[in-house]
């Protein structure tokens, strides 16, 4: 059999299940790591629940997948999850979903463990939304998700660094009000939750600006300002409405 005819004859069974996101769909990827509690915890001991040097990893990450191909609108990360907004005409692999999935987890999977010098995974998947309306509500999903996830943590390793199990700290867990969370929080440690740092409750943002930087035409050697972009990193972000008040301007910003 001749190869021409072997490659056609072989390639559909890998290509006949491909699935393409229709156009003028918004493309949301989040990504997640694959067991970061044990390579975290136990293989590199970052500190419990947060640890600036594991944020600093995931926020170059997210910046190297802003800048490798893809046309990313937004990125935000918070705890082990990425979530990058793709620009609604992002036409990359056809927009074909399995190699969006691969090429994207591959790409964070390289860069976050050449950062830590130790194998690190993440999956990807794909959210497909119709309107600007449904990308704010998922990124304000995610913002809120950040919020429990914090304050569940730090109530959870204020109990294991007195002595409780994972089992018993857990089930002390189980159950309980924000208000006895936060309650917990005071007796245990004299800490606010409200007085943490914001990029542990709130997550971390990152979207392109426009700066300006003076420059000299080659040929004439005439000065000049030139336009660049670059990412900027928002540690600080507003809560609720006004959250997603600023993801909104950025989405609708870009397109």
């Amino acid at each position: 059999m001749k190869f021409d005819d072997l490659d056609q004859r072989m390639r559909v069974f890998e290509t006949s299940h491909d699935h393409c996101v229709l156009p003028g769909l918004f493309m949301i990827a989040r990504l997640d790591g694959r067991g970061f509690t044990r390579l975290t915890k136990e293989v590199h001991e970052f500190e419990a629940p947060f640890d600036v040097s594991f944020r600093d990893h995931m926020v170059a990450t997210v910046e190297h997948l802003m800048d490798c191909g893809f046309r990313v609108v937004y990125g935000y990360t918070q705890s082990d999850e990425i979530s990058l907004v793709l620009h609604r005409d992002e036409g990359n692999f056809k927009r074909k979903l399995r190699k969006l999935n691969s090429v994207l987890a591959g790409e964070a999977s390289g860069r976050f463990s050449q950062l830590l010098g130790d194998l690190g995974v993440f999956d990807c998947r794909i959210s497909q939304l119709p309107t600007c309306d449904l990308v704010v509500d998922y990124l304000r999903w995610r913002h809120e998700d950040a919020h429990r996830n914090a304050l569940n943590a730090h109530c959870y390793w204020a109990l294991r660094k007195e002595g409780q199990t994972v089992r018993q700290a857990t089930d002390h867990l189980h159950g309980m009000s924000v208000s006895d969370k936060n309650e917990l929080l005071f007796q245990k440690l004299q800490l606010n939750f409200n007085d943490l740092p914001r990029w542990q409750r709130r997550g971390i943002g990152l979207y392109w600006e426009s700066f300006e930087r003076p420059a000299v035409n080659p040929v004439s050697g005439e000065s000049l300002t030139t336009t660049r972009r670059r990412i900027k990193q928002e540690i600080e972000l507003p809560k609720r409405d006004e959250y997603s008040e600023f993801v909104r301007k950025i989405i609708e910003a870009a397109h």
